[in-house]
């Protein structure tokens, strides 16, 4: 057997743009373009990025509630990419999202009773009712929700709480995998944290495997064993966070780390501004995506894709600074 439980290769995943005013299509919108990544039972990938880069779509695209254009997802070393419907529904119980927005993700007009029920009554039919009641008021004291609150509405609770409610849904058919797609950005400061320690609490107790997708580097930090710093649709750079954060490689990693706020005054770090804006990724630049932005951008930069190359043991970088193989 592999020793990865999901394997990305050359993921792909484009739209197709709507007309403009005055009838021009400007060709297809590469929201994910060659993303690859490997990741282990168990473990915690972090994926960061600016707004608009790839980060949620490759993720619904990896449970494929988007149809990816083209490239390989192996989840416990089936291919996805050519799953029936109904072989879809089977996998996705041990794949699971948990939503960015807490107050959006969950219906309004059934209680929190009937939304774990509804979850539970997916992952085994053959419980009778008093069964699956049991099991409700055990995923609600999983999350450190009161069972006494399970006859509520969603609007009857706070940001923290609907999160909480949330992640008991994702939990409810014992999933291996979770995606959870920005899942305190939308939280007080103070509720991100104990939401993150229940997840990590969570991680240990049920053995679950995360991917994290986050835009901000020090909740990224905090959860994730590996991180992948995405920019314009591809995998600009992946390594252990401790790698990372210490010796960040290409030019857009070493920027987003220049911003990151350093809780030793002694040890200062010039910042690292970016100019210019994120090229349309409808039109994205030849080569290297981010040469239009690059201090160190040469002559081959403008014109061919650099590989990732390994710099370091388990650090990859796409970047000609480095020698390509």
């Amino acid at each position: 057997m592999s020793e990865w439980l999901l394997e990305v290769e050359d993921l792909k995943t484009y739209f197709s743009s709507q007309k403009s005013f005055f009838g021009h299509n400007s060709g297809s919108i590469k929201a994910v373009d060659g993303v690859s990544f490997q990741l282990k039972k168990g473990e915690t990938l972090g994926i960061v990025g600016e707004s608009g880069c790839g980060k949620s779509t490759t993720g619904r695209s990896i449970l494929r509630l988007i149809k990816p254009t083209s490239g390989s997802i192996k989840f416990e070393g089936v291919e996805v990419t050519g799953l029936s419907q109904g072989e879809l529904r089977k996998l996705r119980k041990r794949m699971q999202l948990v939503f960015q927005d807490p107050y959006a993700s969950l219906n309004p007009r059934m209680s929190v009773y009937s939304i774990l029920e509804e979850a539970l009554s997916v992952r085994n039919q053959n419980t009778n009712r008093m069964e699956r009641r049991e099991q409700v008021l055990e995923l609600l004291q999983l999350v450190g929700l009161n069972p006494n609150q399970a006859d509520k509405y969603p609007h009857e609770f706070s940001g923290g709480q609907r999160q909480r409610i949330g992640i008991a849904r994702a939990l409810a058919v014992q999933p291996s995998l979770i995606i959870a797609d920005e899942p305190v950005s939308a939280l007080d400061v103070s509720i991100q944290a104990q939401i993150l320690n229940l997840l990590k609490d969570l991680q240990e107790s049920l053995d679950l495997t995360f991917i994290f997708i986050s835009h901000d580097l020090s909740v990224i930090r905090h959860f994730s064993d590996r991180i992948a710093v995405m920019y314009l649709g591809g995998i600009v750079e992946i390594s252990r966070k401790d790698q990372l954060f210490s010796k960040p490689y290409h030019p857009y990693s070493q920027a987003l780390m220049s911003a990151v706020l350093k809780l030793d005054p002694t040890k200062k770090s010039e910042r690292i501004i970016l100019h210019g804006d994120v090229p349309n990724p409808s039109n994205p630049p030849r080569g290297c995506t981010f040469h239009p932005r690059c201090s160190h951008c040469m002559e081959i930069c403008k014109t061919e894709r650099p590989k990732a190359i390994e710099v370091e043991p388990g650090h990859f970088v796409s970047c000609y600074l480095y020698k390509q193989p």
